[in-house]
């Protein structure tokens, strides 16, 4: 593995670096844990070095999903708008409790208070509603990458934001149609998506957010969809 210059980077991005994520196969089976670091270097992930990861859909009791958009600051798509927040659970007891997700929830509660400082209390791991799985891969820049199995999970709820600027260059609600705007402007360059949002948008968000008081219909936790 070639040594990779990490000066030029955000020291706070950098000591996250360290964390272990888990390592899994492409039927979700734990196989192991790795940095973050490696799971995120293209090298790796052309190996087929896949790790387990979250998606949050935070929604309002205005039905207005919560978007941010990622910190010039982060390591992978810097600048991107995004869904609520995007992360993974770690290689630790709490998280790697697999029965109905619990794991995978209590990293989403932990990272919501991380990035956009919502009160831990507020997003008990019950409330957060786990739909689906999809598997994708994509490179952020010639070095750095994404390829996971990312748990879609959906919050209805208002909360409290304090969000962490190194986290979090901007924030806001919208709409269907504000949403459908802001991906227009991606379609055009104007601004930047991250590749996950782009497809979850693409394949499922609208027909799921059409139906939030009727979500059961379309939870799958056998199925893996291969993006």
């Amino acid at each position: 593995m070639r040594e990779v210059d990490l000066d030029e980077l955000d020291a706070q991005q950098v000591q996250l670096l360290a964390e272990m994520c888990i390592l899994i196969d492409e039927h979700d089976r734990r196989i192991g844990a790795e940095t973050k670091h490696n799971c995120h270097l293209n090298e790796n992930i052309d190996r087929g070095l896949l790790h387990r990861a979250f998606s949050v859909f935070l929604f309002n009791t205005e039905n207005k999903l919560l978007l941010q958009q990622r910190s010039d600051a982060k390591i992978t798509f810097p600048g991107c708008f995004t869904n609520t927040c995007c992360s993974h659970p770690l290689s630790n007891p709490q998280e790697l409790e697999e029965s109905d997700a619990i794991g995978v929830r209590r990293a989403a509660q932990r990272r919501l208070e991380a990035e956009l400082g919502i009160p831990m209390e507020e997003v008990p791991p019950e409330e957060i509603n786990y739909l689906t799985r999809i598997h994708y891969k994509a490179q952020s820049d010639g070095i750095w990458g994404e390829h996971e199995i990312d748990y879609i999970l959906f919050v209805r709820k208002n909360v409290t934001l304090n969000p962490d600027p190194n986290e979090i260059k901007s924030y806001c609600y919208v709409t269907k149609e504000e949403l459908k705007e802001l991906l227009e402007k991606a379609a055009c360059g104007e601004i930047k998506i991250t590749p996950w949002f782009q497809i979850i948008a693409d394949a499922f968000l609208f027909k799921w957010w059409d139906n939030l008081n009727h979500l059961n219909q379309f939870v799958d936790h056998e199925k893996i969809h291969r993006m």
